[in-house]
């Protein structure tokens, strides 16, 4: 399906559509600069090692990539987000939209998109897993209806020294876990 909305957004015209070839360059330094806000979020300038971008190139090698959509607001690319498929679910990933028009509803748009997708591949569920410390993240995933946790939750333990700390504050079933 490369059907896409055209919306107004903030006088701008944005469209969610497939992810062309000639937006490779966007979409990496997106990717980049998910991997740079992670590596804040985790005091850890290792995160993504040397190039901070290749997790992209990665991604896009994945087998079990279904689909990938890009957010064209008035032909630059602001946002990307993609589906997995998992067998009978489904897994959002990424979501990326750049710091300028973050909070502006287009990385809901881009979810909305994924989970028509989804819905339309017949899939039984459909995830999202963001980092434990991506807050804003988690708090819009839930706003956009991922409110259930999934069949897994990880749990990890430190086998060596780490390179962040991990912070205090977080309970699941009364027990509580560093993020």
């Amino acid at each position: 399906m490369t059907a896409s909305r055209r919306d107004s957004h903030a006088g701008q015209d944005l469209i969610v559509r497939d992810y062309a070839e000639g937006d490779y360059p966007s979409c990496r330094s997106l990717w980049a600069e998910l991997t740079e806000y992670h590596r804040l979020i985790y005091a850890d300038p290792s995160i993504g090692g040397h190039d901070p971008g290749a997790g992209f190139d990665d991604y896009l090698a994945m087998p079990n990539r279904a689909r990938l959509w890009v957010a064209d607001l008035d032909g630059e690319i602001a946002g990307l987000a993609g589906l997995l498929d998992r067998g009978t679910s489904g897994e959002v990933e990424p979501v990326v939209v750049t710091e300028a028009v973050r909070g502006q509803g287009i990385g809901g748009r881009l979810i909305d998109r994924a989970v028509q997708e989804a819905r339309a591949s017949g899939f039984e569920y459909l995830a999202i897993r963001p980092v434990a410390r991506n807050v804003a993240a988690i708090r819009r995933f839930h706003a956009a209806g991922f409110r259930t946790l999934g069949g897994h939750v990880d749990l990890t333990m430190d086998l060596a020294p780490r390179r962040h700390e991990w912070l205090p504050g977080q309970t699941v079933h009364g027990l509580d876990f560093g993020y």
